[in-house]
């Protein structure tokens, strides 16, 4: 079962959705803001990825946080932050069977899936 986390207006999510759609394979869509986002799922991706992977530092919603949160972010602190605001999460995540993914590149994509 594959499965795609992100949120669907995003510029990335857009390209990887285009991508496995051009090769044919099929895929579940999850929308962070529509389909909601578990807090066990997070925890487990941020230890399966590593959480300073997970979090999206350059993006607009974490260069906003207060300089107090953004210069003592831990785990725990970025877990909570990202379930507040969604859009720190970096895009897309990708599970294939029972492996985590990040990011969208056409060459990495080909090579999970063997094209």
């Amino acid at each position: 079962m594959i499965t795609m986390y992100g949120i669907k207006n995003c510029d990335t999510i857009k390209k990887a959705r285009k991508w496995l759609d051009n090769q044919g394979i099929e895929y579940t869509f999850h929308d962070y803001r529509v389909d909601g986002l578990d807090k066990q799922w997070l925890i487990n991706t941020c230890q399966n990825l590593d959480w300073e992977l997970v979090l999206n530092k350059r993006g607009t919603t974490f260069r906003q946080l207060d300089s107090a949160i953004k210069d003592n972010i831990d785990e725990a602190m970025a877990i909570e932050q990202m379930l507040l605001s969604p859009a720190m999460i970096k895009r897309p995540i990708l599970s294939v069977g029972n492996q985590l993914y990040i990011g969208f590149k056409d060459a990495q994509y080909a090579e999970i899936f063997n094209r």
